[in-house]
């Protein structure tokens, strides 16, 4: 109970009023699990249980659509994602230990990461510290899921792609159609025209929103994991942000997106929060390993000071 009494004190302190470095109290931890699952599968709570034994007291929060675990992984395939973002926007906004503490950290599995980082941009209260993704759709997919040959509910969100992807239809209701994104010349312009929520957290249309980038930058640390072998996310550089065209590869610091900062990337990296991870194996393959040494790095109480990444290559910022 100690994190709930800690958060209860927070509460009545004046919000600009940061937790005092030698409070131990780990800062609270937001999931957002990927298509297919479940607020309170194995695999979510096995996940929340490694980062309570490396933070003791961390107080763990699932995002859930849906009354039920059912009602939660139907809202995978099949919803508006930008209804269900104002959904999760409100619920963190008004929970009584979230909404208290100085800020929040985040993981986000597969398409839950650009779900999460859509919260940062247009909501983002309470703040996110740091953002992990894990196999995250950050540049969109290019091309759709293999469903089961039993996965009835799979088989029929992906149904409604006959309909025509950009269709206002396909983009209110199917949540992969809704960060899919095909560069091609002749579909850059329909994805720029339909597209119910990628193109626009993406920063990529005409008219920029300066909110964006702002809250992205706020960030201490941008995380991205990307799977070496995956074959479920195609491609896996969008895990990254890289661009993929066909078999050429512009890598994000190269892209417009970055040099002219659409999303706060570039202001991001220049502090060193921006980091680029890879993990061997498929999409979603986590060892506890990599968990456990993601959560010792990146979770824990307020005045965690964090290492600058050095990734970054400083002759990117001169040529800029």
């Amino acid at each position: 109970m100690k994190h709930l009494l800690t958060w209860a004190l927070l509460g009545l302190r004046p919000l600009v009023t940061a937790a005092p470095i030698s409070d131990d109290t780990p800062l609270p931890l937001v999931i957002w699990h990927g298509l297919g699952d479940a607020y309170n599968s194995e695999g979510m709570r096995h996940i929340a249980s490694l980062a309570e034994a490396q933070h003791p007291g961390i107080f763990v929060h699932h995002i859930q659509l849906g009354d039920d675990p059912n009602a939660d992984r139907s809202a995978t395939f099949l919803g508006n994602v930008s209804a269900q973002l104002e959904t999760v926007c409100a619920d963190l906004a008004a929970h009584p230990i979230l909404s208290t503490a100085p800020a929040i950290d985040a993981v986000g599995f597969s398409q839950g990461g650009q779900f999460l980082r859509g919260y940062v941009e247009r909501c983002n209260q309470p703040r996110v510290r740091t953002l992990v993704t894990f196999g995250a759709q950050h540049n969109g997919i290019a091309r759709f899921r293999a469903c089961g040959d039993r996965d009835f509910l799979c088989q029929g969100a992906m149904a409604l792609l006959r309909f025509n992807t950009w269709s206002s239809f396909v983009q209110s209701r199917l949540v992969p159609a809704q960060y899919f994104r095909d560069p091609a010349p002749d579909q850059f312009a329909r994805y720029l025209d339909g597209s119910n929520f990628l193109a626009d957290i993406n920063n990529e249309r005409a008219e920029k929103n300066a909110t964006y980038a702002e809250n992205l930058a706020r960030l201490d640390n941008l995380v991205m994991y990307m799977f070496e072998d995956d074959k479920t996310v195609i491609p896996k550089e969008t895990s990254w942000f890289d661009e993929v065209n066909g078999t050429e590869v512009v890598p994000l610091r190269a892209r417009a997106l970055y040099r002219e900062d659409w999303l706060g990337l570039q202001a991001l990296d220049r502090k060193g929060g921006l980091r680029f991870r890879k993990i061997p194996g498929d999409h979603m393959q986590i060892g506890d390993e990599t968990l456990n040494k993601t959560f010792s790095e990146f979770l824990g109480p307020a005045g965690k000071t964090f290492a600058a990444e050095n990734a970054a290559d400083e002759l990117v910022f001169e040529e800029l």
